[in-house]
């Protein structure tokens, strides 16, 4: 596996690219800790399956409560036409 660091990988993201498609993943580091990979699709598509992460809509249908709201009447300011 390659590493280099981010400032490496700002310069050469397309070759970064083109080694993760054709297997090698590569390790980016920042002031020599690792902060990200580049890692060839069907290796991500492991960790993340497309459709496991369910849209944040569907975590707010989900509340047992109802949602009840009291929408104020009055009107916000006058307005003069």
């Amino acid at each position: 596996m390659k590493t280099v660091q981010l400032r490496e990988a700002k310069a050469g993201l397309s070759a970064l690219v083109e080694a993760a498609g054709n297997g090698e993943p590569t390790t980016i580091t920042r002031h020599g800790k690792a902060i990200a990979m580049v890692v060839p699709i069907d290796e991500g598509r492991k960790l993340y399956p497309q459709g496991s992460q369910k849209a944040f809509v569907d975590f707010l249908l989900q509340y047992p409560g109802g949602i009840e709201f009291e929408r104020n009447e009055s009107p916000s300011r006058d307005v003069e036409f």
